[in-house]
């Protein structure tokens, strides 16, 4: 008690808004450096943020799936006075992440590869977790933020962050690495929260299995992933299956329910992986079939597309460059908004033309600021071509230190110069692969089956990992499985 009363008032002296509090999971006291007041605002600021960074996923049917069971099991979870909030967001990584004050979000990434109700269950009541617990706000409280994804955090030097636009507090939060105590808490939760509402919470283990397989097949992702971003120790399928064991005897659950053939004719239609209308890298060249106009990228840099902007970063940290639409009526008011947004001095400006479309040259110059002169950080140069074209003005712009730019300004320069009108007929009607629900045709193995409906054979092991099994696991005629498929 001694201890505690000492905690608050040291923390009383750092500010008013300092709070010590009762966690609503363990019933321990804690300091949390804000009130719930507080951690709702941060929510509700954070949740347009992220809705833009990556967009929402349009499938009504799946929405309402996840709002009825999610605010099914926020009901029962340790803090059901919140006002929770459940999205699909538009992206083709395996994730699931929840903010302060009660908003949880899953890609559609994640989604297509649950293979009943009971996995998306358990994740969500990790999820939910993780908001019951104050995980995030304890985070926040510490000011532990992890990298920001590739661009900005594994590749990017701390001088260029600023201009990759999701250097933000709402998608910043999305990055809190939580410690193995909170994670275990979250999993703990999760196998809790399911097995209330009646899901058979062994499920949730099994799909470790699943995520660990997609990982090791996937390589690097452009942004964490659930598990990169969730440590997964070695015993931690073990101990979740013996957890929900636990609770199915505690709860009486006999037949507690997984509900898989429902939940994958939910997910029969969805886009998997990239979405060619967002645009698509192919071959160093960035299409977009909506917008109608491509560009070359630079060769072995990092690329990250997202709903607002496209980053390239070269892998030594270096340079990079951004492609966004740049708000203004004209190129002269583009330009002047672009300049005060990034506080840049310009030291050259012209008029000229890309492949006939009206355009700006602007060199501009950053000198760092008195924290960034702390921090030793050096001045930044910058090449932006502003582009005209079909109703909007385009900004690529190159950025690098003031001693490193003219080592890249001819890459910039090509990238720039080669924008151009898509006209390409099969570039502009790419269409995305979708999952295809379909029945095994014959009791035979896994493997077979998918052979059946076409599956090459360098694409079994992915689709494998799609459908929860291995290739030699024996299906039975009916069983439905997942295909991916481009019509």
């Amino acid at each position: 008690m001694r201890k505690y009363m000492i905690a608050c008032l040291m923390a009383g002296v750092l500010t008013v808004f300092n709070s010590c509090s009762t966690n609503p999971v363990t019933g321990k006291k804690e300091v949390i450096l804000m009130s719930e007041d507080q951690e709702i605002a941060m929510g509700a600021q954070a949740d347009p943020e992220i809705v833009a960074h990556f967009g929402l996923y349009e499938d009504p049917a799946l929405q309402r799936f996840i709002d009825e069971k999610g605010q099914k099991m926020a009901a029962i979870s340790h803090r059901n006075n919140l006002k929770y909030s459940f999205r699909i967001v538009d992206s083709p990584v395996i994730n699931a992440f929840a903010v302060p004050g009660g908003y949880v979000y899953f890609t559609r990434g994640i989604m297509a590869y649950f293979n009943n109700e009971a996995e998306f269950a358990g994740v969500l009541g990790h999820e939910i977790g993780h908001v019951a617990a104050r995980h995030s706000a304890q985070q926040q409280s510490k000011a532990m933020l992890a990298q920001l994804g590739l661009i900005v955090g594994m590749v990017v030097s701390p001088e260029f962050a600023q201009f990759a636009d999701i250097a933000q507090q709402g998608v910043g939060l999305l990055f809190l690495k939580f410690g193995r105590d909170a994670e275990r808490e979250a999993d703990r939760l999760g196998v809790e929260y399911s097995s209330k509402i009646g899901y058979d919470a062994e499920e949730m283990a099994e799909f470790f299995q699943t995520l660990q397989r997609t990982s090791e097949e996937a390589g690097a992702e452009p942004v964490p992933t659930f598990l990169s971003t969730h440590p997964s120790p070695a015993d931690r399928q073990v101990v979740v299956s013996k957890l929900a064991k636990e609770w199915k005897q505690k709860l009486s659950l006999t037949n507690p329910e997984v509900a898989r053939n429902s939940y994958l004719k939910m997910v029969d239609g969805m886009i998997f992986g990239e979405d060619p209308k967002q645009g698509f890298l192919e071959n160093n060249v960035f299409y977009h079939p909506v917008l109608k106009f491509k560009f070359q990228t630079p060769t072995n840099w990092a690329f990250q597309n997202t709903p607002q902007q496209v980053s390239m970063a070269d892998k030594e940290g270096k340079a990079m460059m951004t492609f966004t639409i740049a708000p203004g009526a004209s190129l002269q008011e583009a330009a002047q908004q672009l300049m005060e947004k990034y506080k840049l001095q310009p030291i050259e400006s012209n008029s000229v033309t890309v492949n006939g479309l009206p355009a700006l040259a602007i060199v501009a110059d950053q000198q760092p600021d008195q924290q960034q002169q702390q921090q030793q950080q050096a001045a930044i140069r910058t090449l932006t071509y502003l582009i005209q074209y079909g109703g909007n003005i385009y900004s690529m712009m190159g950025i690098s230190t003031t001693t490193n730019f003219n080592n890249y300004a001819q890459l910039f320069l090509n990238s720039m110069k080669s924008f151009s009108t898509l006209t390409d007929p099969e570039k502009l009607n790419r269409q995305p692969e979708r999952i295809q629900v379909r029945p095994v045709k014959q009791t035979n193995t896994l493997a077979n089956a998918l052979q059946a409906y076409n599956v090459k054979n360098d694409k079994l092991e992915e689709h494998a990992i799609l459908n929860g099994m291995n290739l030699q696991d024996r299906v039975t005629q009916g069983t439905l499985i997942k295909i991916v498929e481009r019509k």
